[in-house]
């Protein structure tokens, strides 16, 4: 990627794409009647950008203000359907949550115990992206930003993405698994033990995923990133129709014309 591109991330909708750019967002959704529907704003300042020379910290403030665009994609497209917003995956995520407490009672190895919680929470998002359209948007937006920063046209660009989300996964749970252990064994439960073990664990994975992003062809890198492409490739994406890349290209007209860059050729 050049040094004139922007840095853009994103996120996939049920039925669109959210593209986050520097400074503002922009969403376009496929409405029930079949068109085209696309909003934009600016990105809600939460402090990141002061905090980006305080590792850890850093990467919950980003994490944070990508959460903070959420309501007002929701309020300028009240079209757009989020990952979540479905009845079976809200009911997976309440059973998911009943289920790691279960296990936490009757597992005798508190290893084995924290390894099958942090197993047992994945089971939301991958049945999120097992049902409906959302792993083909999954794709295009990896497609369209591929495209983007290569000068290429997404239909000809990889449904797979180094800077995709997956990446964080296994370093969280990992994290998140080693400190919960940590925690139990010097006696600290309850909801303030869970949240800052779950902030820790967010903290680290982003650093995780930045050393990553500035280190390509280390051999740590291609393994640290195997999980996320095997979670991308198995499950995460599939490959979008034409008419969900239209999507996808409208939403990336939108976030280079709000951020003032020029589209690519």
């Amino acid at each position: 990627m050049t040094d004139e591109k922007l840095r853009l991330g994103g996120m996939a909708l049920r039925n669109g794409l959210l593209v986050h750019g520097p400074t503002h967002w922009a969403a376009a959704v496929r409405t029930r009647g079949g068109e085209i529907a696309v909003a934009s704003g600016r990105k809600p300042d939460l402090g990141a950008a002061s905090a980006e020379r305080l590792p850890g910290v850093r990467g919950v403030m980003k994490l944070a203000e990508a959460m903070a665009v959420i309501p007002l994609v929701k309020r300028a497209l009240p079209e757009a359907r989020l990952p979540m917003q479905d009845v079976k995956t809200l009911g997976a995520m309440g059973a998911a949550a009943l289920a790691g407490q279960a296990v936490r009672t009757v597992a005798r190895s508190v290893a084995a115990r924290e390894a099958a919680v942090a197993a047992i929470s994945l089971t939301p998002a991958l049945m999120a992206l097992r049902s409906g359209d959302l792993a083909a948007y999954h794709g295009v937006e990896h497609k369209a930003i591929a495209a983007y920063e290569e000068d290429g046209d997404a239909a000809d660009a990889l449904k797979e993405h180094d800077r995709c989300g997956s990446h964080l996964v296994a370093p969280m749970l990992t994290v998140a698994a080693l400190g919960n252990i940590a925690a139990r064994s010097a006696g600290l439960r309850g909801p303030a033990a869970e949240v800052v073990v779950g902030l820790g664990s967010a903290a680290v994975a982003v650093e995780v995923f930045a050393w990553s992003e500035r280190h390509p062809n280390s051999s740590l890198t291609r393994m640290l990133r195997l999980p996320g492409h095997e979670i991308q490739r198995a499950v995460g994406t599939r490959e979008p129709t034409a008419e969900q890349l239209e999507v996808g290209r409208a939403a990336l007209a939108e976030i280079l014309g709000v951020e003032g860059a020029a589209p690519s050729a």
